[in-house]
């Protein structure tokens, strides 16, 4: 799976701390701390329809990350949102886009890891772009990387940071073995998440999805909680093992950038009965699948902040 340059985002305007400039002539200081160390918190957001997906939600998390990192300076939910609207109404945007958010701690005196260097306050960046779902809605294929989600006393994962050094490695494994992504375990061998996106598995009538202890709390997995219960789908979170996921009756995947897709295989093993894997069928997702993606496309047709 390789995302396809989009030619209408060939000529983006970005915003780098409210400027709203080219993509090519877009700066960001060598003294930023996105730059010295990963310092900075992220957020993935989806525009349906003239409004975003879960907004308050999204800046909650950035703030919540931000304040865990003690930036001394937090712009407020409507001063980011303000800026989201000028971006979008710069590149004339209203369907089909991703919007990358990213706060840093700002610019230093001087490089070094010290945070009291950082005096002149945050840099907030805010990257849209035309961008369908990334993943192919007939299903994607998994492998296991051998890269592991760190534990919460080394790195919390609540905090979503842009430290994404073993989700990188992770990919790289997934695109060396000819896989779309690559299956994460957390420090214990328990299923954390994949190196985009969070997983859940169909055994039976239930639907099962691993803890939050090793990986962020997804936005697009708690409306998927949310859906199932309201649908009158039992689902259990919990420690759960790649057997289970091999022996699931379904699988999927779940995330801003991607949406709501289908897992056919995993380490070369069929999900399910396996239809489609193999014999130059494009795949065909569970029924749990398709009933759950169907009430997520309901949902973000119909729900969301208006922006444009």
């Amino acid at each position: 799976m390789l995302q396809a340059f989009d030619e209408r985002n060939r000529g983006l305007i970005v915003n780098v701390d409210g400027m709203l400039t080219h993509r090519d002539r877009a700066m960001v200081s060598p003294f930023d701390s996105a730059v010295q160390g990963g310092d900075a918190v992220w957020e993935g957001l989806r525009l349906y329809g003239g409004k975003i997906f879960r907004l308050d939600e999204h800046l909650a998390r950035l703030r919540a990350s931000a304040r865990a990192l003690a930036f001394a300076q937090i712009p407020s939910d409507e001063e980011i949102t303000e800026q989201i609207r000028r971006t979008l109404a710069a590149n004339g945007m209203r369907d089909g886009v991703h919007i990358r958010l990213t706060l840093s701690r700002g610019v230093k005196l001087t490089s070094g890891m010290d945070p009291r260097l950082n005096q002149a306050g945050p840099t907030l960046i805010v990257l849209a772009e035309f961008k369908e779902p990334v993943y192919d809605a007939g299903g994607i294929t998994l492998i296991t990387a051998s890269v592991r989600r760190p534990a919460p006393d080394c790195l919390d994962p609540k905090i979503h940071h842009n430290n994404l050094l073993p989700s990188i490695m992770a990919k790289i494994e997934a695109n060396v073995a000819g896989a779309d992504d690559a299956v994460m375990l957390d420090h214990r061998g328990f299923i954390a998440e994949t190196n985009a996106t969070h997983l859940f598995m169909v055994t039976g009538e239930m639907l099962a999805t691993p803890t939050t202890r090793s990986c962020p709390e997804g936005i697009t997995r708690a409306a998927v909680l949310e859906l199932a219960a309201g649908a009158g789908i039992t689902c259990r979170t919990g420690d759960y093992t790649l057997p289970q996921l091999y022996t699931a009756d379904e699988a999927f995947v779940t995330g801003t950038m991607g949406g709501l897709v289908p897992v056919l295989r995993v380490d070369g093993r069929p999900v399910g009965d396996g239809v489609g894997v193999g014999d130059g069928n494009p795949g065909t997702p569970g029924p749990v699948t398709k009933r759950l993606a169907a009430l997520f496309a309901d949902l973000t047709a119909t729900t969301g902040t208006p922006v444009t």
